[in-house]
């Protein structure tokens, strides 16, 4: 895909069952053949594993990271494969990190709870169900 000249390679891991080894051992090899300034990572939270495994990718280098409001989304052909990673509780992280995104973890929330609200089904993030239990 790279040499086809895809600008981006997200790497998912779209049912969740990665651990921080996994995809430390992935990014390995594929940074043998695709620089790592072209890849991306999209990770499920099935398995609970999301942001330990999108925060080995960025030690390792990783800079792009794909996930959901209120963690929407889903895999159609997984089983029990649960929604992608929520931008609430990547931002809270990259922020606790000190790492600037330009988002306003606040508005963030505010739009999960409005997603989730209209879609009738609670937020997944984790971030948003705190902020929401703490201002009730």
């Amino acid at each position: 895909m790279y040499e086809m000249g895809c600008y981006e390679i997200s790497l998912g891991d779209t049912i969740g069952v990665g651990t921080p080894g996994t995809i430390q051992a992935m990014l390995e090899e594929v940074v043998k053949v695709v620089p790592l300034n072209r890849l991306a990572v999209h990770c499920h939270d099935t398995y609970g594993q999301a942001l330990a495994n999108i925060l080995t990718a960025l030690q390792m280098g990783i800079s792009v990271v794909d996930s959901s409001t209120a963690g929407l989304g889903g895999c159609p052909y997984a089983k029990g494969a649960s929604g992608n990673v929520s931008t609430e509780d990547v931002v809270y992280m990259l922020h606790g990190m000190g790492i600037q995104t330009g988002t306003s973890l606040e508005k963030l929330v505010e739009a999960g709870k409005f997603i989730s609200s209209h879609l009738n089904r609670d937020t997944m993030s984790r971030v948003g169900r705190a902020t929401q239990a703490k201002a009730a």
